[in-house]
């Protein structure tokens, strides 16, 4: 009987492992439970190779200084497992927007508010000088509320580094721009704004917006020569969705100069669609540019990663080890009063005693001055 395969997951302190979520190129992710406080979790580790190491960084970094934002997803800690595995502690999202439309289409009310929600974590990305550079409906995850929120950072790259050719392929090909396809681009805004309108489309579609309808014209050599050369379609189907249609196919135009300028001007055009509808507006919202991450990185070498692991004192083990005893303090904090040692016992009680006998002297004076 051939043995089973164990999922190889870390041990990981003040985190208990429950099960597997799923697995990438060059990670897997698993649901854990946070011992304190207590919550369910997802953790994403990265291979042990050090040529990813950098991918971690990067993705760390990005996720940190993005996951304020609504809808992406937050991080909640980064370090290296007990086997020397780097991971990331983030939100858990029960399911994503791709599982859920896939073959089912979305209503469009549902669409808008998630290209709105979607188009506002991006703009605020954008200003901080940051491409997503993998925007795709498997990516856009759903949290314990039921909203959109954007994951997976791993191949993100600075703004400014936009034209410099890309270590890393950025390409899902069925939501990808042709400029990325036809590797003319590693990625840039009006990419990133027609991948999202793809996703978008998917969302409402329940396919991709290049897929045929028979399976073996799915293939990955046909799809990029229908994105390269097809005008994105109507949504099949749908009766009604002619400002929608509009807007993606405006957001999906073949020239990039053609596109909306920004994720800002394409997430208004969604809620000018939102408003045709009669539905209620979803707000754009973007980091105001007090709170906007800088892109630049800090001056010097980045130091080392600082993990608690076997063998490291704590600070009350190192006061252990001191003799020294920790101070005691109450339910609000505040430090007790220590128990006092003989000898300080032995002239606290002369000192009440002299105290005592002053008192004593001094009325009975008064007691001689009164009667004379």
């Amino acid at each position: 009987m051939a043995e089973q395969r164990v999922a190889e997951y870390p041990g990981i302190p003040g985190f208990s492992y429950v099960r597997p979520l799923g697995s990438g190129g060059f990670a897997q992710v698993y649901l854990y439970e946070q011992d304190l406080p207590r919550r369910a979790v997802a953790v994403k580790v990265l291979d042990a190779s050090p040529q990813q190491r950098d991918v971690f960084e990067r993705e760390a970094d990005a996720m940190a200084g993005l996951s304020a934002h609504p809808s992406i997803v937050s991080i909640y800690q980064a370090g290296i497992s007990l086997s020397g595995r780097p991971y990331l502690v983030m939100e858990y999202c029960p399911s994503s927007m791709g599982a859920l439309t896939k073959g089912k289409p979305a209503p469009l009310a549902d669409v808008l508010d998630a290209g709105v929600r979607l188009a506002g974590a991006l703009e605020t990305a954008h200003r901080a000088g940051m491409l997503h550079r993998d925007i795709k409906p498997s990516n856009v995850l759903v949290t314990t509320v039921g909203r959109p929120a954007l994951a997976d950072f791993g191949i993100a790259r600075p703004l400014a580094d936009a034209g410099a050719p890309a270590e890393e392929v950025a390409m899902s090909v069925p939501w990808s721009a042709p400029e990325v396809v036809r590797l003319e681009s590693a990625g840039s805004v009006a990419s990133e704004i027609w991948s999202l309108a793809a996703t978008l489309y998917t969302f409402a579609a329940g396919r991709s917006p290049f897929e045929d309808g028979a399976r073996e014209r799915n293939t990955r050599a046909k799809l990029i020569e229908r994105i390269v050369r097809t005008d994105v379609r109507p949504i099949p189907g749908a009766a009604g969705y002619g400002p929608f249609d509009a807007v993606l196919a405006r957001a999906m135009r073949r020239s990039p100069a053609e596109r909306y300028a920004s994720m800002a001007e394409f997430g208004a055009a969604l809620q000018h669609v939102q408003r045709g509808f009669g539905f209620d507006v979803t707000p754009l919202d973007v980091a105001a540019p007090v709170w906007e991450p800088s892109s630049e990185p800090p001056p010097g070498v980045r130091g080392p990663v600082v993990s608690t692991l076997p063998g490291r004192q704590t600070r009350a083990e190192a006061r252990a080890a001191r003799g020294v005893e920790p101070p005691e303090t109450d339910r609000d904090g505040l430090l007790r009063d220590r128990p006092a040692s003989p000898a300080r016992a032995a002239l606290l009680g002369a000192g009440v005693a002299l105290a005592a006998v002053a008192v004593v002297g001094a009325l009975l004076w008064g007691l001689i001055g009164g009667g004379g």
